[in-house]
């Protein structure tokens, strides 16, 4: 019989993500967002004292974020592959964006096609286009 982890223990490095209904709102209300054809990435900057999560080091201002994938992407195995290579993509491009932010990336229907054709690869791809043109890279 396997052991049992604490939570969040088998995420890798325990990065930073949104998880409240009423963080996804204010992203979703009071943030900026870009579009493609497969994604739509929703920025938010946080505040000084709200940089610091509960399951960082004091003193950080790791970006976070959160994923949504809607029905129309696909069954539930489809759904969880394309939040599985999207949450892996954007962690890829992150280095390159604003800290102190929360960050919600959308997969439009037309995801799931992408996710089968190019994978992660193609996700970051089309992440790092998203960041050019909304000019968030620092």
């Amino acid at each position: 019989m396997a052991a049992t982890t604490p939570s969040g223990a088998g995420r890798r490095g325990g990065r930073p993500r949104l998880s409240r209904s009423a963080d996804f709102d204010r992203v979703f209300r009071e943030g900026r967002s870009f579009a493609t054809r497969h994604l739509t990435l929703h920025v938010f900057g946080r505040s000084a004292d709200e940089s610091v999560t509960p399951d960082s080091p004091e003193g950080t201002e790791l970006p976070r974020l959160g994923v949504s994938v809607g029905r129309r992407v696909g069954g539930a195995v489809e759904r969880n592959r394309v939040k599985r290579v999207l949450r892996e993509a954007f962690w890829a491009v992150a280095p390159g964006l604003p800290e102190r932010c929360d960050y919600v990336v959308v997969a439009r229907p037309e995801a799931s096609e992408l996710a089968r054709r190019g994978g992660e690869p193609a996700f970051e791809a089309e992440l790092r286009d998203l960041v050019a043109r909304s000019g968030l890279a620092e």
